[in-house]
């Protein structure tokens, strides 16, 4: 298993941990990927995974640029245009980033 794919394992758990129904995982939407959609309530999260090894090269969660914050969002509108019933849901943006063995969190990230 790729250190991409235990991340992205942990992240669900993450969220199940916490209330959150899974409604998809390595979801293609609208030309791009969408790593994790999690639902609790009233708000829908799309979630971007990212996992970095060592610390040399910055934090993992500082590899969510301009233009992969633009991907999601692009994947998330498609996704959500192909679920018509949750469209009134509330919208979130998590990153979810492992680093030395470490899940974290960031809600609201762009």
């Amino acid at each position: 298993m790729t250190v991409r794919h235990r991340s992205e394992r942990r992240a669900v758990w993450h969220y199940r941990l916490r209330g959150y129904r899974i409604l998809g995982t390595n979801v293609w939407a609208g030309g791009y990927e969408l790593d994790l959609v999690a639902r609790r309530g009233r708000t829908l999260v799309f979630c971007e995974v990212k996992s970095r090894r060592e610390a040399g090269f910055g934090r993992a969660v500082e590899m969510v640029g301009a233009e992969k914050a633009r991907r999601v969002r692009q994947a998330a509108e498609a996704w959500r245009r192909a679920h018509p019933e949750l469209r009134s849901l509330r919208v979130r943006f998590d990153v979810v980033a492992e680093q030395d063995g470490r899940l974290r969190r960031v809600s609201q990230a762009f």
